[in-house]
């Protein structure tokens, strides 16, 4: 077993040029690609299982093991808030099973000196970022064709900024408004 997780470690260090993403200036991993690798080295012989520690209508904390040839090696934990962002609304358990995998490949050795995922960066610092808040409150507020002109001029330099340091949150915040948009354009606010 040793063997094999040294190589899937070697490999996980080969396979991060051009594959993590970069958060204010540090690169982070993805836990797709940290399962990837884990997956290509190991075939079956790994064994990821999860288990629900808690969940209430506030919060859901995953508890994750791994094993390679039935021999425990490694376990991570994670905790999501329900009301911390319109995803954990519908999906805190999914992304608290996402996190906890990440860790426990993390524990395991498959990182590159940050345990914690790319996933895990970017929604920490969305939650911290107010600016990010305000501008999703802002386009839900979007009434006319001059408002939403407006929010695209206002935005427009903050948007970019974000894309460029945090790009997972620039993807989710595009997400919201492109269903925005959509909502505006079939009520013929806008074009």
């Amino acid at each position: 077993m040793a063997d094999k997780l040294v190589q899937t470690i070697n490999d996980f260090k080969k396979s991060l040029n051009g594959q993590t993403i970069s958060i204010h200036g540090k690169d982070y991993a993805t836990v797709a690609l940290r399962i990837a690798v884990a997956r290509r080295n190991l075939g079956s012989s790994l064994d990821i299982k999860d288990n629900i520690i808690y969940q209430d209508d506030k919060r859901v904390i995953v508890q994750t093991d791994i094993f390679i040839d039935g021999k425990h090696v490694s376990t991570g934990m994670a905790e999501e808030i329900r009301a911390a962002s319109r995803i954990n609304q519908t999906s805190a358990l999914e992304n608290a099973q996402t996190s906890s995998v990440g860790r426990a490949l993390a524990m395991l050795g498959l990182t590159n000196d940050n345990i914690a995922s790319a996933e895990e960066v970017s929604t920490a610092i969305e939650l911290q970022d107010k600016k990010i808040q305000t501008v999703l409150k802002d386009l839900e507020g979007i009434s006319h064709a001059g408002s939403y002109q407006a929010w695209i001029t206002t935005n427009k330099s903050f948007l970019s900024d974000l894309k460029s340091k945090n790009p997972m949150s620039y993807t989710n915040l595009m997400e919201r408004f492109t269903q925005i948009k959509s909502n505006l354009k079939q009520k013929g606010v806008i074009q």
